[in-house]
């Protein structure tokens, strides 16, 4: 916990513990994402599958990433970040799409689906950091965003490709 960090953010009247909150409920999606993306692995059948599997592969690396950060942020700010599954689904802004078709054209589209949700939640974030003046936790969220919108963009050039073939 970074003392100063905290005292800083008060003084400017930021309600430290409504952004640990915040940050907790996109820990949770991160770790649901990187799941939802590991789960089908192995599994997935159908167009572009090692394609396909090895961007998710990919996609799960960066959402755990994403997690490290919000994580990181979370203790600087003096909170607990969430421990466990039960949390997660608790907390989750994006929820968790479980697997029941393996076609990897509908693997795509369920992330997709989520990704679009992950990049409304960090838009939230940095609005509400950027008018409470939270210039640091605005840099985590953006960060963040590029790389979803990133996921976003490899999602709809697999399904446009999927069309072609």
């Amino acid at each position: 916990m970074a003392q100063n960090v905290i005292k800083n953010l008060q003084e400017k009247g930021i309600d430290v513990q409504a952004t640990i909150q915040m940050l907790n409920k996109a820990l949770a999606d991160e770790y649901l994402a990187a799941n939802q993306y590991l789960a089908p692995i192995g599994l997935a059948c159908g167009k572009l599958r090692p394609e396909v599997e090895e961007e998710f592969q990919k996609h799960y690396e960066e959402e755990l990433k994403h997690a490290q950060m919000l994580k990181e942020r979370i203790i600087k700010l003096g909170g607990i970040p969430l421990q466990s599954p039960e949390e997660w689904y608790a907390h989750t802004n994006c929820g968790y799409t479980k697997p029941t078709d393996y076609n990897t054209q509908i693997l795509v589209t369920q992330n997709l689906e989520s990704e679009r949700k992950a990049e409304d939640v960090y838009l939230a974030i940095m609005k509400a950091c950027k008018e409470a003046g939270d210039m640091v936790t605005y840099k985590i969220a953006r960060n963040i965003l590029i790389d979803e919108e990133e996921h976003e963009q490899d999602l709809e050039d697999f399904l446009n490709d999927m069309e072609i073939i």
